[in-house]
């Protein structure tokens, strides 16, 4: 396969993926506010920071308004990772490389993007009660992840896709959790209250996994949600799991069926999937759960570079997508 069409492939499965985390992180924040005491203050201004892109959206609001962050998320061309840009890159990159796409795939690709533009020119924002959109469009990507996982052959480039996904996925698994701890809870005087039940139900609806963690941890607990989010190896949004089947990928695309690496990228994701397989909770707890996913966010961007430079720059010098 060339570096190209890897490339396209391989952001085509960050960029879809970026844009369901969106839409699933404002349908949440959305059904949380709706749950808050009335004298409690909506916040909007952690589902900013959980992007990364706080100092982008300062630099054109001063405060955090419901429609003022439900658009910059979602609809703001001015913002490189609302969903509306996610979608719009998404689709660029299927449209180049159409021939290694299903016919039904590329459709639902168009139509997801026609979707986001149409919510555009309505000003989804600025309804008053705006979920029933995001949860179509989170549908949407769900259908096309389910038509690509149908109907394509698992040859390389779905291997890359998978592996884009999955590397996206632990990446935002991280920022939730890590906005969640730092700067959701008002004070350290309401934890165990309801209000501290309601934020980390919303945490675990927010990667749907309320009912899963219910079902295996029973109460609901801080240690146990970070332990289910981080460290548990068969829920398919934990950064371990999502690790690991990256790590997968990874082996698949340079056929590597033994021990050890065959690349840089090889070697950074399966040290890193390592550490966290023979990780307890405790051992996070103690070192900050804030430290520790900064860390973790910044290992998974550096993996994402050594993906670059093995297959995407290696052989054309090409390099494809900020």
């Amino acid at each position: 396969m060339l570096s190209r069409v890897a490339s396209h492939i391989y952001w085509l499965g960050r960029y879809l993926e970026r844009a369901e985390n969106y839409a699933r992180f404002i349908d949440v924040n959305f059904n949380l506010m709706q749950d808050l005491p009335m004298d409690l203050k909506e916040q909007w201004q952690p589902l900013v920071a959980a992007t990364g892109d706080l100092d982008v959206y300062l630099s054109k609001h001063k405060d955090f308004e419901r429609h003022q962050v439900m658009h910059f998320l979602a609809f703001d061309p001015d913002n490189p990772n609302s969903m509306l840009s996610a979608v719009t890159k998404a689709r660029e990159n299927a449209r180049i490389i159409r021939e290694n796409l299903s016919k039904e795939t590329w459709e639902k690709a168009n139509e997801l993007y026609y979707m986001l533009t149409e919510g555009y020119e309505k000003k989804v924002w600025k309804k008053e009660d705006p979920r029933k959109f995001f949860e179509s469009v989170k549908n949407q990507i769900l259908l096309i992840y389910g038509l690509a996982d149908a109907t394509v052959a698992r040859t390389e480039g779905w291997y890359f896709r998978q592996l884009g996904q999955m590397l996206e996925r632990a990446d935002k698994t991280s920022r939730i959790l890590d906005v969640k701890y730092h700067i959701l809870l008002p004070s350290p005087n309401e934890v165990g209250t309801p209000l501290d039940f309601l934020h980390w139900t919303a945490l675990l609806k927010s990667v749907t996994g309320f009912n899963t963690y219910r079902r295996l941890y029973g109460n609901i607990d801080p240690s146990g949600v970070v332990e289910f989010l981080v460290l548990n190896k068969y829920f398919p949004r934990s950064i371990y799991y999502c690790l690991k089947e990256a790590e997968r990928f990874l082996h698949c695309i340079s056929d590597n069926s033994g021990d050890g690496f065959k690349n840089s990228a090889e070697k950074a994701i399966g040290e890193m999937k390592s550490r966290l397989e023979y990780s307890e909770v405790d051992d996070i707890i103690s070192v900050g759960l804030h430290e520790y996913l900064d860390g973790l966010q910044l290992k998974i961007n550096h993996i994402s570079d050594l993906i670059s430079e093995n297959f995407f720059q290696l052989k054309l010098n090409f390099t494809e997508n900020p």
